[in-house]
């Protein structure tokens, strides 16, 4: 209870609807691999091969 409604800042209401998982993520305890950051050459390929573009689709006509 001390983490949940102490460190974590939670209600009674949003501790005592959380599951023991929901908990336990929220506390950064939950087994997770992260993948490491992405090397700058890697970026780079990627935003050359994903450019960013204006969106090919006509805008909406205004609503009336």
């Amino acid at each position: 209870m001390g983490l949940g409604l102490g460190v974590l800042r939670l209600s009674p209401a949003a501790f005592w609807r959380m599951t023991p998982r929901e908990l336990a993520a929220a506390a950064g305890l939950h087994a997770t691999r992260v993948a490491p950051p992405l090397a700058r050459a890697d970026l780079a390929a990627l935003m050359e091969r994903f450019p960013d573009r204006p969106d090919p689709r006509p805008l909406a006509p205004p609503a009336r």
